[in-house]
């Protein structure tokens, strides 16, 4: 038997345990941040030569120069073109609902002018050039493909730059294809701290880049830690969470299998089943006995599990509700017979997937709204990846000379305040005694 953790409300030392459940610890190894660190450094300092050496290294390449690792446009659309009916259709239509989602995002440019002719306003622009990163080999995700870099060229960014490894040389035709559906512009294989660093600091191939996303290992996630600053970064994402919210009405099978989609993903991934019925967790138990036998990936879906899920006996929806803004999960699930009313109430999660029909892995792959969410509890202040996170916004002032009167006095006054005579004088220059 599945040895998943139980809490109940009612205990005394309930808030004790959740906050033993709920921490997780992502400090950094302090190896990998030495190989970072070094990494990055060398590929600052010698480019394309430092990319070529550690590809060979770490891929278990034996490529020459840089044109090796680099694919050209018929190679991603030979791959669209190889992909079985099925597959290749699944992934356009995947695209074409992320992109119509995303589309109801772009943000537009606004202005207002005042009664003494001052104009002021907010004008945006997309980001001209952004990295996207693609874990490659056996753990290859065409759906992040299309999550990043479908909402970037919609935002109208110029040019998309992925990174994907080929360890021994593998190519994920699916990753290729789903990159020439999302229109991406220039692919290399390459992968690690050191595509990272290229597409930070830039190579004599590598364009820098204004902007990195995507999902990767430690070595990456460390990378663009360190980068953070020269360029952009999305997030640095934590291990896949799913919380589930039950009034025992569902069917346990189905509950069972939404707690293994993440369970699946590693081992410090977190299944939370909060429910107000007692029976029902016991349902949902007996599923996953009966259902974890079939599956794949049974060692890691059990070991997270074990060590990191949870059921959770409440007694009201209310309580429900209140213990999930407080671990304020990367996916919410309202798995309730009416869930509309509730929605409303919660105000911290990355995604909420509506009702009994709602299964998270749809929103992974095709619902249309973006998959990369926020972890960690850092939904209570972070936001899914969108079409705004490529775009930028600029303020626009256009002072007219009567403006210039009222506006100089104000500043004047305030920045002798602050003592800085050059500021108040740059403001009372332009005034009509």
């Amino acid at each position: 038997m599945v040895a998943i953790k139980r809490l109940a409300t009612v205990d005394a030392d309930f808030t004790a345990k959740m906050d033993a459940l709920l921490a997780f610890e992502a400090a950094q190894d302090e190896g990998i941040e030495r190989t970072v660190i070094g990494i990055l450094a060398d590929v600052k300092a010698r480019g394309d030569v430092a990319v070529v050496e550690y590809s060979n290294k770490f891929d278990r390449l034996s490529v020459s120069g840089m044109a090796d690792l680099e694919l050209t446009k018929a190679e991603m659309q030979a791959a669209l073109d190889g992909l079985p009916a099925e597959q290749r259709q699944a992934l356009e239509a995947a695209a074409y609902r992320v992109r119509v989602y995303h589309e109801k995002q772009c943000l537009e440019g606004w202005s207002y002018t005042e009664a003494d002719g001052t104009l002021l306003g907010q004008m945006i622009t997309p980001l001209d050039r952004v990295g996207l990163y693609v874990p490659g080999g056996k753990a290859a995700y065409p759906s992040s493909v299309l999550m990043n870099a479908i909402p970037a060229k919609v935002a109208g960014v110029k040019e998309l730059v992925m990174v994907v490894p080929t360890p021994d040389g593998e190519k994920n035709q699916l990753v290729l294809a789903a990159a020439c559906l999302a229109g991406v512009d220039r692919v290399f294989t390459i992968g690690g701290a050191q595509a990272v660093g290229a597409l930070a600091y830039g190579t004599k191939t590598i364009p820098q880049v204004d902007k990195i996303v995507g999902p990767g290992n430690a070595y990456v996630a460390c990378a663009k830690r360190r980068v953070f600053g020269i360029v952009g970064i999305d997030m640095i994402a934590g291990p896949s969470e799913i919380l589930v919210v039950s009034d025992g009405s569902g069917n346990p099978d189905w509950v069972a299998m939404d707690l293994f989609s993440q369970a699946e993903h590693d081992e410090l991934a977190q299944s939370i089943l909060i429910c107000t019925d007692a029976g029902f967790i016991e349902q949902v138990q007996a599923s996953i006995e009966k259902l974890l036998p079939t599956m794949p990936r049974r060692a890691v879906i059990e070991t997270s599990l074990t060590n990191r899920g949870a059921f959770i006996l409440v007694r009201d929806l209310e309580e429900a509700i209140a213990i999930a803004n407080r671990v304020a999960p990367e996916h919410l699930e309202l798995s309730l017979a009416d869930p509309d009313p509730w929605v409303s109430k919660i105000h911290h999660a990355g995604a909420i997937f509506i009702g009994h029909y709602t299964s998270e892995s749809l929103g992974d792959y095709c619902a249309g709204p973006n998959h990369v969410l926020p972890t960690s509890g850092s939904a209570r202040f972070s936001s899914p990846l969108g079409v705004y996170d490529f775009q930028k916004r600029t303020s626009l002032i256009k002072v007219s000379k009567a403006g210039a009167q009222t506006l100089g006095r104000i500043a004047s006054t305030l920045a002798h305040g602050e003592g800085l005579p050059a500021h108040a004088k740059s403001a009372e220059c332009r005034l009509e005694n």
